[in-house]
C-alpha cells in the first residue's frame, strides 16, 4: 500500500488522481479539520483517509502499518515572517518523524517533495542545478530554510539506509490551484493587474511533477535530488501570455525594485499600525525583482520526460478561472 502525505493540497491531490488511474492502493494522511479536495471526492471508497498529526508519532505510527512506499507532500508554503517557527516545526520535525518511520518500518522507497528554494546559487551566470548548494542561512527567508532543513532530514535518513529520491520543483501551477497559492497570480491578472516586475523564474505543471514522482518511485534511482521545472520565463512574459488567455489588456508598467522596496515597507507599517497581517513582504518583493534559471536536463535525460509546454498550461488555468 502507498502512503500520501499532504493529499488534500494542490500537489498531493493531483498525485494521488494519477496514483488511482495506475489502480495502486492509497492511504492518505489528512488533518482532521481540512476538507477533502473537490477532485478527490469521488474517489472515496478508493481512498483510505486517516486523521494524522504529522507531528505526533503516535498518529503516524499508526498510519505506516502495512505501508511499502511513501510520497511526502504535506508542507507548510508562506512568506509570511512570523510563522517561520511555524514552517519549520511542521517542514522540519514533520519530514524527521517521515523519515524515521519509514525506517522503522522498512520502506521500500521514500519520494520527497522539496524546492527549488532549496538550492544555491549558479557561478558563471551558468543554469542552477542539483550540485548548487547553499553558502548560508543569511540572505535565505523562513520558508526556505524550513524546506532546506526538511531535505537535511531526508539526506540524513538516506545515510541510514533510507532509499529516497528528493524532487526540487519550481513553481508549480495548475488549473486545480483556484486562488490560492500559485494560483493568486493568475486571478490578479483577471482581475486587472496592470503591471509586471522585472525577474524570471522556473514554472512547471502540477500533471507533469506528480508524473514525475511516480516514475522515480518506480526507477532504481535513489539517494539523489532532481530539479523539476518546465520553462524559464521572466514575469512579463508569464503577465502578457495570462493576459492575452484572458483576453484583457498586457500588462504595459513596470514596477521597479525601488517602487516595490517602498510598497512592502509600507504595507508593513499599514500591518503594525492596523494590528494586520499579509500583503506584499520583503521577501516576495525581492524574489519579484530576481531572475533564477533552472537546469531540467538530468530529469529529462533519465525519463526522456517531454514537459507540458507553459503556455498550454496558461490556458488550461484561465479557462478554469473564467469557469470558476
Amino acid at each position: 500500500m502507498i502512503l500520501v502525505t499532504g493529499a488534500t493540497g494542490f500537489l498531493g491531490a493531483e498525485l494521488v488522481i494519477q496514483l488511482l488511474k495506475k489502480n495502486n492502493l492509497i492511504r492518505c494522511i489528512k488533518r482532521t479539520n481540512s476538507a477533502i479536495p473537490l477532485k478527490l471526492q469521488n474517489y472515496q471508497t478508493q481512498i483510505e483517509w486517516v486523521d494524522a498529526n504529522i507531528l505526533d508519532l503516535s498518529d503516524l505510527d499508526d498510519a505506516f502499518t502495512g505501508i511499502t512506499l511513501v510520497y511526502h507532500c504535506a508542507a507548510l508554503v508562506s512568506f509570511r515572517s512570523d510563522l517561520k517557527s511555524q514552517m519549520l516545526s511542521v517542514n522540519m520535525e514533520g519530514t524527521a518523524n517521515i523519515v524515521n518511520l519509514c525506517l522503522a518500518n522498512n520502506i521500500n522507497k521514500l519520494v520527497h517533495v522539496s524546492s527549488v528554494a532549496t538550492l544555491g546559487e549558479a557561478k558563471n551566470n551558468q543554469l542552477v542545478d542539483e550540485t548548487c548548494f547553499w553558502d548560508g542561512f543569511e540572505t535565505h527567508n523562513g520558508y526556505s530554510v524550513s524546506k532546506y532543513r526538511a531535505e537535511m532530514e531526508v539526506w540524513r535518513g538516506i545515510n541510514e539506509g533510507l532509499n529516497a529520491v528528493i524532487v526540487n520543483p519550481s513553481v508549480i501551477i495548475g488549473e486545480d490551484a483556484g486562488a490560492n497559492g500559485s494560483g493568486s497570480i493568475f486571478n490578479s491578472i483577471k482581475n486587472g493587474l496592470s503591471y509586471y516586475t522585472q525577474g524570471s523564474t522556473g514554472f512547471v505543471d502540477v500533471k507533469d511533477v506528480a508524473a514525475i514522482m511516480i516514475a522515480l518511485i518506480e526507477s532504481d534511482k535513489t539517494g539523489e535530488r532532481f530539479i523539476i521545472n518546465a520553462e524559464n520565463i521572466s514575469y512579463k512574459e508569464l503577465f502578457t501570455q495570462t493576459a492575452i488567455a484572458f483576453h484583457l489588456p498586457t500588462p504595459k508598467t513596470e514596477a521597479k525594485p525601488w517602487m516595490l522596496s517602498l510598497a512592502w515597507r509600507l504595507n508593513t507599517l499599514k500591518n503594525k499600525l492596523l494590528g494586520q497581517k499579509g500583503g506584499l513582504n520583503k521577501s516576495v518583493a525581492e524574489s519579484a525583482s530576481k531572475s533564477t534559471y533552472y537546469d531540467n536536463s538530468k530529469i529529462k535525460s533519465l525519463l526522456s520526460f517531454q514537459f507540458i509546454p507553459i503556455k498550454n498550461s496558461i490556458t488550461n488555468i484561465a479557462n478554469s478561472l473564467k469557469n470558476a
